[in-house]
């Protein structure tokens, strides 16, 4: 069982180690900006995000 525990731990740590491989060692590495605003694709789209919208027409009554 404590076998088990450990595997799972070192399977974990080796996946956060990967996920953050470009937030860890580059110089100026940041977490993705993971909104709807922030992707420039979907702003050229005229997609916005959902408390966005919400907000803009509650501003209109």
């Amino acid at each position: 069982m404590i076998k088990t525990i450990l595997v799972a731990i070192a399977f974990l740590g080796v996946a956060i180690l990967l996920l953050g491989v470009n937030i860890f060692f580059k110089k100026d590495g940041k977490f993705p900006n993971g909104h709807v605003s922030g992707n420039k694709e979907m702003r050229k789209r005229g997609i916005t995000c959902a408390q966005s919208q919400d907000r803009a027409e509650r501003r209109k009554l």
